[in-house]
């Protein structure tokens, strides 16, 4: 099931899901009310509306917590020169980091070096504290698409600051709908690119993750209570703007394309704040 946030003509947001190139609307304005929810039981409420017609929002508004991994692919650990890291490398974004499909990530004065992150999002659907390994994929609801935009000169210059460099305004795009678990049997086999402008700078595989889905929800599980609407950030592949030659980095007027096997694409333009 492919459920989604959206509304018609300027109203109020409300869930439903994608069938046949419609939304079928269901009760509620809030993803989190359908994540713990038996699938079988959600029940179409109301006319139809063509996907065309509706404007999308980002899946999970105000999610308790935006978990994110670093350098999770050995390619790109590779080409940052870093060691492939032991055990995960845990960091922070914010809820004020996200939006949804076809809104502006917005660069702030304070930053001129703002980079792309095609990831792999796992949305959590139940609480987990202590999850073995081997039971860790049935703990997750679905999921989507994520750019972990990133200010490099932030980053780098204010002695590795992750969270505050990854944490500013739009800097979470995530959408455009949440596929759920049974539609992603095995969430290290998808393609993922990052397309800026036509051109694709990310080409990778979830294949080569570090830390697979399942051993990323034991980790954080271990002394950490995730939560339904929890979302994790996977990682991202080889390809990133900062260690190219010549440098390249998102400016006003672009646009930016994440895509991730059988998620669809996210895309966002680039706007100066």
């Amino acid at each position: 099931m492919k459920l989604v946030l959206y509304s018609t003509e300027g109203g109020t947001p409300r869930v439903g899901y994608i069938e046949d190139g419609e939304i079928r609307p269901l009760d509620g304005a809030s993803m989190l009310e359908y994540v713990e929810q038996d699938q079988s039981k959600m029940q179409a409420s109301g006319k139809t509306v063509p996907l065309s017609e509706v404007q999308l929002h980002a899946p999970i508004v105000w999610p308790a917590k935006i978990i994110c991994i670093g350098l999770n692919y050995e390619d790109h650990a590779a080409e940052t020169g870093r060691e492939i890291p032991e055990k995960p490398v845990v960091f922070a974004k914010y809820p004020n980091t996200i939006i949804g499909p076809g809104k502006a990530i917005r660069i702030p004065p304070i930053t001129g070096q703002v980079d792309y992150e095609a990831e792999l999002v796992v949305v959590i659907g139940r609480t987990a504290k202590n999850v073995p390994e081997e039971e860790a994929l049935k703990y997750v609801f679905g999921y989507t698409n994520g750019n972990d935009v990133s200010s490099r000169d932030l980053q780098f210059s204010e002695g590795g600051q992750w969270t505050r460099s990854k944490s500013l305004d739009t800097f979470a795009p995530i959408g455009p709908y949440i596929v759920t678990r049974d539609e992603v049997p095995d969430p290290q086999s998808l393609s993922i690119r990052c397309v800026l402008n036509g051109e694709v700078v990310q080409d990778g595989t979830t294949s080569k993750m570090i830390f697979s889905v399942a051993e990323l929800i034991t980790f954080l599980s271990t002394g950490m209570t995730l939560v339904p609407g929890d979302v994790i950030f996977t990682g991202t592949p080889a390809g990133v703007g900062f260690v190219r030659n010549p440098e390249l980095f998102m400016q006003p007027g672009d646009e930016v394309t994440v895509e991730i096997e059988g998620l669809d694409a996210l895309t966002n333009p680039v706007e100066a704040e």
